[in-house]
């Protein structure tokens, strides 16, 4: 389905309003303003009536930690408070307002004003539920207008939840548009990027290289790629609580989101000591996993062969069985690798375990430079503040304890810069 100026198409009308498209911005542009509020007003009574259980059908699949907790989360996120605290943390106070300065050494007064980019593309992966909704909103409360392309894997919920919004706020539906269009059917891909200043693209690196080929010179590519999580452990507070956490963390996430723990880090030299911590921490992995839903059969077939193959591939590579130790449970395994790099796992509750001494932090995870993003850190209390150092100057942008590490805050930052400055450009006036 396609969502254009608040009304519902069939896919097959995609070509007919494309050919519009262009008329329809440029008239938005130079006749409407969408305020903030209004957009804040909008989100926060979306946010109450997914709590009141308007969307209970279409969530009761969800398959992280079920619909009860994407509920409890979505009308905080959408709430009020959370989102004018989110503009004053990336924005600052009267951001829209302008504003006079005088430069130094008699130069000319200027004014400065800030605007919204213009249009957003908005390119959505499908690893988070309701991503292509959340993307949507922060184009909006900058007062773009916005093409949404749905990623594949959408179930509805997405669709369902703009088309709320918009009759919520009939104003918005000027500044909204919303495709179902394949990611292979490129001449439509590149009708939608030529309409907009700034392209916001979700995915991993295959997905942001095959924007960068159709994207127009000039358009401002906005690129939330995958990164990578990963926790370090240099001693412990608590052990039985913090592997405890550690391990519910990675079998609630499966390990699917960028802040997802993926490998797991001992501050050690000691290859024994590796093996001894998997032995410590399947257990509380297996646990963990027993208490989510498991991939479907066809999920854990696909993990046994992904990681069948890829021992045979060592083995036709002349690589010694020897480089890696698996350490097997029910629904879970960790392995333990004599290399040091970070890696994206096989996830589901498989985990790589790897040696990382303290001095060699940065020099190994800058390595990833760029891919980096949640460290999950345990260690004891007076090692925490000059871990966190080493840990940010490697490049790091999100450090948490190991069981937080896919908690979201309120005002936090996204891949280390905040989205909604993306998303608006400095006038400069004399």
């Amino acid at each position: 389905m396609i969502l254009a100026k608040g009304k519902l198409y069939d896919s097959s009308e995609q070509g007919r309003i494309l050919s519009g498209m262009e008329e329809e911005i440029n008239h938005t542009l130079a006749e409407k303003t969408l305020s903030a509020d209004t957009v804040i007003t909008a989100i926060d009574a979306l946010g109450k009536k997914i709590a009141d259980g308007v969307f209970d059908e279409k969530i009761a699949g969800l398959a992280m930690d079920g619909a009860e907790r994407y509920k409890s989360l979505a009308a905080v996120i959408l709430s009020r408070e959370n989102i004018e605290y989110k503009l004053h943390m990336e924005l600052g106070e009267d951001f829209f307002v302008p504003f006079r300065t005088k430069p130094p050494h008699d130069q000319k007064s200027i004014c400065v004003r800030a605007m919204p980019l213009g249009t957003l593309l908005h390119i959505a992966a499908g690893n988070v539920d309701g991503l292509p909704a959340f993307s949507l909103a922060e184009g909006l409360l900058t007062g773009n207008i916005n093409i949404v392309k749905l990623p594949q894997a959408d179930d509805g919920l997405s669709l369902m939840i703009i088309t709320t919004l918009i009759e919520i706020e009939p104003a918005l539906s000027d500044f909204i548009y919303v495709f179902d269009t394949p990611s292979d059917d490129l001449p439509a891909m590149k009708r939608m990027a030529d309409m907009a200043d700034g392209i916001v693209v979700w995915g991993g690196d295959a997905a942001v290289s095959a924007v960068r080929q159709f994207a127009p010179a000039g358009a401002k590519l906005i690129e939330w790629g995958h990164k990578l999580g990963f926790a370090y452990i240099s001693g412990y507070q608590d052990k039985e609580r913090e592997l405890k956490a550690l391990a519910e963390h990675i079998a609630s996430t499966k390990q699917l989101l960028c802040s997802s723990c993926q490998t797991i880090f001992l501050d050690t030299h000691s290859l024994d000591e590796l093996h001894h911590f998997c032995e410590d921490f399947l257990p509380y992995l297996e646990t963990a996993v027993s208490q989510y839903p498991s991939p479907s059969l066809g999920g854990a077939a696909e993990i046994t062969l992904l990681k069948y193959t890829d021992t045979l591939e060592k083995i036709l590579r002349g690589t010694q069985e020897a480089d890696t130790a698996d350490f097997r449970a029910d629904g879970c395994s960790l392995t333990a690798c004599r290399d040091s790099e970070l890696e994206l796992s096989y996830m589901f509750g498989n985990c790589y375990v790897k040696r990382l001494p303290k001095e060699n932090i940065i020099s190994t995870l800058r390595r990833k430079k760029g891919y980096l993003q949640t460290a999950g850190l345990i260690c004891p209390a007076g090692k925490r503040e000059e871990l966190t150092e080493l840990l940010a100057r490697a490049g790091a942008v999100r450090i948490t304890g190991a069981g937080n590490m896919s908690e979201d805050f309120c005002g936090e930052a996204h891949d280390g810069v905040y989205p909604l400055r993306q998303y608006t450009r400095i006038v400069n006036i004399e």
